[in-house]
């Protein structure tokens, strides 16, 4: 049985190719890298003023081990 992973918000930042950011519940936002596991291996990011969040559909979150 796989562990149950949180809803998150999911975005991109074009100034970072490679990651995806991710916002929990809770308002948390983590740099998520791309590949096998991405969750897993997610870092703590605090977008700055000028970031270029862009929306992403949830149903992505398979990509990264995220339920959607």
């Amino acid at each position: 049985m796989r562990p149950e992973r949180p809803h998150v918000d999911l975005y991109v930042d074009r100034d970072r190719p490679g990651c995806w950011i991710a916002r929990d519940p809770a308002g948390r936002f983590w740099l998520v890298p791309a590949g096998d596991r991405g969750w897993d291996r997610r870092q703590p990011y605090t977008p700055e003023e000028d970031a270029r969040l862009e929306s992403v559909p949830g149903h992505y979150g398979y990509l990264l081990g995220i339920a959607g």
